[in-house]
């Protein structure tokens, strides 16, 4: 190839390059999507709405809570062919102005991703009450105003960390030199964090009554050094199992399971990815959430006013992946107390921590 010729070809590689980055990063401010990523899609020709996204503080690679968010839109522009956009919030004084930029600028659906939007939401949604809302973790009736252009997104957390605690208490009951200790890391003390806390005492007494549980709050969602340190200090206390409740702060309740060669318990995602440390992660599907929500802001379906509620009967919640090192017939329990929930036969769960 002459000289001229890969002059050309390199400014090609660069272009699409750049082109790449422009698409995938999710760093700003403010982040465009396109349908499919920029990839062949079979994107359906339904009516061609646009649909905003703003999340919380953690940001899209809090790898839980706003990537799965995000995720959800994905899909629906993939397989929906919605137009969608991502305003990413950096500080609580972030949810107004960017909850508004999308209804100033008429988007068919806006979302905000976090119980701790609601009183933004409640204020912008009243605004423009011509623009349909959904906020996740906070219901309709909690909204000060209760505006009618919004639903709620709410899922019963308590039924995922039920199935994890269970796991967790067989694990310490079978093995000897267990210290029947476990522990939760939550970010704030709000409902959602507390279900899965309160689940998982609930399913790790159901599974073995002797069993303590240790807990505690790192006041963050972001900052791993937090999670970590108040790991480390339960884990101290004899902690065998540590359930991370706080999103990218979280991450560092896992690392120092990782460090003390222990177990750690990821939160929404399935966090098996993150390591060998992970037992198994407390499942909330988010990203069903938001697709379905916008799916019937597309043909026409969606009320406000109201709640979605998702949970372990219609497959909002449930429990990821088991690491292959636990044995066969605690897994075995696990899945059966799984399919029991999934049928409405395990009730009286608690929701709030004592």
């Amino acid at each position: 190839m002459s000289k001229h010729l890969w002059r050309w070809a390199a400014v090609a590689i660069v272009a699409v390059g750049l082109s790449a980055l422009a698409a995938g990063c999710g760093g700003g401010k403010k982040a465009e999507t396109t349908p499919g990523g920029g990839t062949t899609t079979t994107a359906t020709t339904g009516k061609p709405i646009k649909v905003g996204l703003v999340t919380d503080i953690g940001g899209l690679n809090d790898k839980s809570f706003n990537h799965l968010a995000y995720l959800g839109l994905q899909r629906a522009q993939s397989q929906l062919g919605v137009k969608g956009r991502v305003l990413e919030s950096h500080s609580n004084a972030d949810y107004v102005p960017n909850l508004s930029t999308l209804a100033q600028q008429n988007y068919d659906l806006v979302i905000g991703v976090g119980f701790l939007m609601s009183d933004a939401i409640d204020t912008v949604a009243t605004k423009f009450p011509n623009v349909n809302f959904a906020i996740i973790d906070f219901p309709n009736v909690a909204l000060k105003h209760k505006p009618p252009n919004v639903r709620g997104l709410i899922f019963k957390e308590q039924e995922a960390g039920y199935l994890v605690g269970y796991l967790s208490g067989l694990l310490e009951k079978s093995e000897s030199n267990a210290k029947n200790v476990i522990s939760s890391v939550g970010g704030q003390k709000i409902p959602p964090v507390d279900h899965y806390i309160a689940g998982y005492q609930f399913g790790a007494k159901a599974a073995d009554p002797g069993i303590k549980t240790l807990n505690g709050y790192s006041q963050d969602f972001v900052d791993q050094a937090k999670c970590k340190e108040i790991a480390l200090n339960q884990i101290a206390q004899g902690a065998d199992v540590v359930f991370q409740v706080a999103g990218g702060c979280g991450l560092g309740a896992l690392d120092a399971a990782k460090e003390k060669n222990l177990w750690g318990i990821g939160v929404d995602a399935d966090q098996a990815y993150v390591g060998s440390e992970v037992l198994t992660s407390a499942l909330k599907k988010v990203d069903v959430a938001v697709f379905d929500t916008i799916k019937s802001a597309q043909d026409g379906s969606f009320k406000g006013g109201e709640d979605g509620v998702f949970d372990a009967q219609n497959g909002g919640v449930g429990i990821g992946k088991i690491s292959s090192k636990v044995p066969a017939d605690i897994v075995a329990k696990v899945r059966a107390q799984e399919q029991k929930l999934s049928q409405g036969g395990i009730t009286g769960i608690p929701d709030t921590v004592k």
